[in-house]
C-alpha cells in the first residue's frame, strides 16, 4: 500500500507541473497582439476565403469593354466576327459576354476559316448555318464569300471582331478582318476590334515583304511575313493607309498591361487554339519556321503529328547530319533534336519520317524566319537535290502566295545561300518598321 504522503506529493507535483505548461500556452490577457477568443468578442469572425487563381497580367480588349460597360455599343445591334479563341480573361466566350450584356443586342455571328468553333480543316469551305446553342445566324466568311455581303450586314449596326491571331501574314484571320472592315465601310456600319496579344511578340519583324502581283487571301496586306502588330494595331494601319476601298468608323478597344516584349506565358492568359494546328502558343512560333514548307509531298513539317509545325523531316533524310549542320550554324535561341516519327495523316501518313524537332531556349530572340530558311538550305544540301522540283503546279502556286512572291522558291531552286535572301529583305523590313511606328498602341 502506497504511503499517503507520497500520493499527496505526486498530486501536488502534477498540478504544479502540468498546470504550468497549460498556463504557458494560454494567451496573456495583457498581450495586445494575442487574438481575443470568439466567446469574449462581440465582433463577428470573417470566414476565411481560399485564394482564387491569379488574375492575368493582361486585360484583353473584351475585358476592357466589359469594364467600361460596353460603351459605344449601347442600344446597337451587334454582329460578332469570332471563333472559339474569342474568350475573355476568365475563358468565357465573347459570344456569351455580349449576349449577357444588358445594353447590347447580339443579332448575328460571322465565322472565319475553320468555322465558328474551329472544327473545320484548313482550306475547307465553311457553310452558313444557325448556331444551335444561341439560335443566331452564322454567316461564313470562308466559303463562296470571303467578306460579308450587304445582305449579311443588313440587320446590324456594328461589327465586332474578336479572334486570336498569331502574328503571321499567311494566317487568314487578318485577311478576314480587313475585308470585313471594307464591307462595313461600304455598308455604312461601324467596326470594333477587341485587341489581343501578338503571341510571337510585338518587336519581331521578319521575312519577305509582299509582292503585289502575288496578293491573295494568304497574303492580303502590305506587311512582312512577320509583322509584330496586334490585330488592333493592324486594323488601324489597314484603315489609315487606305488599303481598303471604303473605310468604316473604326474603334479599337486596347488591352491593359500588355507590352511588346511579353511572351504568352507572361500575359497570364489561357491559350485557346485559334485553329486545329496551333494547339499551343509555341505552335505560333513553329508556324513561322516551317509553315512555308507544308506543300511538299515528300517533306513533312509536323502537320499530321502531335507537333504541328514543330518538326521537319523526310523519309530519306539523315536527321543526325541535319542536326550537326544546324548546330554548326549556331542559331540563337534554338535547340534542334533528332526525331523519328510517323504522321497520322497527310501525304506521308504511316511512313517513317526522319528529321528534327524544333525547340526554343530563348524564344524572344530566336530569328524564326532565318531558322526556317536555313533548315531548307541544309536539307537540300544533305539530299543533294532541288526539293522544289517535286512540287505540283497547284502547290507551287500556293507556296508562292504564302511567301508573298516567288523569290523564296526561285532562290532555293538555284541552290543559293539562305542568308543572301534574308539580307535582301532588310531594307523593306526597316521601311516597314518606320511606317508602322505611328500605329503602335503599346510600348
Amino acid at each position: 500500500m502506497k504511503h499517503p504522503f507520497v500520493a499527496l506529493f505526486f498530486g501536488l507535483f502534477a498540478v504544479l507541473f502540468f498546470g504550468g505548461i497549460e498556463s504557458s500556452l494560454r494567451a496573456d490577457p495583457a498581450d495586445a497582439t494575442a487574438p481575443a477568443s470568439p466567446a469574449a468578442s462581440s465582433a463577428p469572425v470573417a470566414p476565411v476565403t481560399p485564394p482564387g487563381p491569379p488574375l492575368p497580367a493582361v486585360e484583353l480588349g473584351i475585358d476592357v469593354l466589359a469594364a467600361n460597360h460596353f460603351a459605344g455599343l449601347e442600344g446597337k445591334r451587334v454582329g460578332l466576327l469570332t471563333n472559339q479563341s474569342g474568350v475573355n480573361g476568365a475563358g468565357i466566350s465573347t459570344i456569351d459576354v455580349l449576349r449577357d450584356a444588358p445594353n447590347v443586342k447580339l443579332v448575328a455571328l460571322y465565322a472565319p476559316e475553320h468555322g465558328l468553333y474551329g472544327a473545320e480543316i484548313a482550306g475547307d469551305y465553311v457553310a452558313n448555318t444557325k448556331d444551335a446553342r444561341t439560335g443566331l445566324p452564322v454567316y461564313s466568311l470562308f466559303g463562296p464569300n470571303r467578306e460579308p455581303t450587304p445582305d449579311m450586314l443588313k440587320d446590324i449596326d456594328v461589327m465586332v471582331f474578336d479572334i486570336q491571331d498569331i502574328g503571321c501574314r499567311s494566317y487568314t484571320f487578318i485577311s478576314t478582318m480587313g475585308l470585313a472592315m471594307e464591307a462595313c465601310g461600304l455598308a455604312g456600319k461601324e467596326f470594333y476590334v477587341l485587341d489581343r496579344p501578338d503571341p510571337i511578340g510585338g518587336t519581331r519583324i521578319e521575312g519577305p515583304p509582299l509582292n503585289p502581283a502575288f496578293r491573295s487571301f494568304v497574303g492580303q496586306w502590305d506587311i512582312p511575313y512577320v509583322h509584330g502588330l496586334t490585330v488592333g494595331e493592324l486594323a488601324y494601319m489597314i484603315h489609315d493607309e487606305k488599303w481598303i476601298k471604303a473605310r468604316p468608323k473604326l474603334t479599337v478597344v486596347p488591352m491593359r498591361g500588355w507590352t511588346r516584349d511579353m511572351t504568352w506565358a507572361q500575359t497570364g492568359l489561357i491559350w485557346v487554339p485559334p485553329s486545329p494546328h496551333i494547339p499551343t502558343p509555341e505552335s505560333a512560333l513553329d508556324y513561322v519556321v516551317t509553315g512555308l514548307w507544308g506543300d511538299f509531298a515528300n517533306l513533312n513539317n509536323g502537320v499530321g503529328t502531335t507537333l504541328p509545325f514543330g518538326r521537319i523531316g523526310a523519309p530519306d533524310l539523315d536527321r543526325f547530319a541535319l542536326q550537326a549542320a544546324m548546330e554548326k550554324r549556331n542559331l540563337n535561341g534554338f535547340v534542334f533534336v533528332p526525331s523519328l516519327y510517323k504522321p497520322f495523316y497527310g501525304p506521308l501518313r504511316d511512313l517513317l519520317v526522319s528529321g528534327l524537332e524544333i525547340h526554343y531556349s530563348d524564344p524572344v530572340h530566336a530569328d524564326l524566319m532565318q531558322a526556317g530558311l536555313i533548315l531548307m538550305e541544309e536539307i537540300q544540301k544533305i539530299n543533294g537535290k532541288d526539293l522544289f522540283a517535286t512540287l505540283t503546279p497547284d502547290s507551287l502556286d500556293m507556296m508562292d502566295k504564302e511567301a508573298g512572291g516567288d523569290a523564296v522558291r526561285l532562290h532555293f531552286t538555284a541552290m543559293k545561300p539562305a542568308q543572301d535572301l534574308l539580307d535582301s529583305w532588310q531594307p523593306a523590313l526597316d521601311d516597314f518598321r518606320a511606317r508602322r511606328a505611328k500605329y503602335l498602341l503599346y510600348k
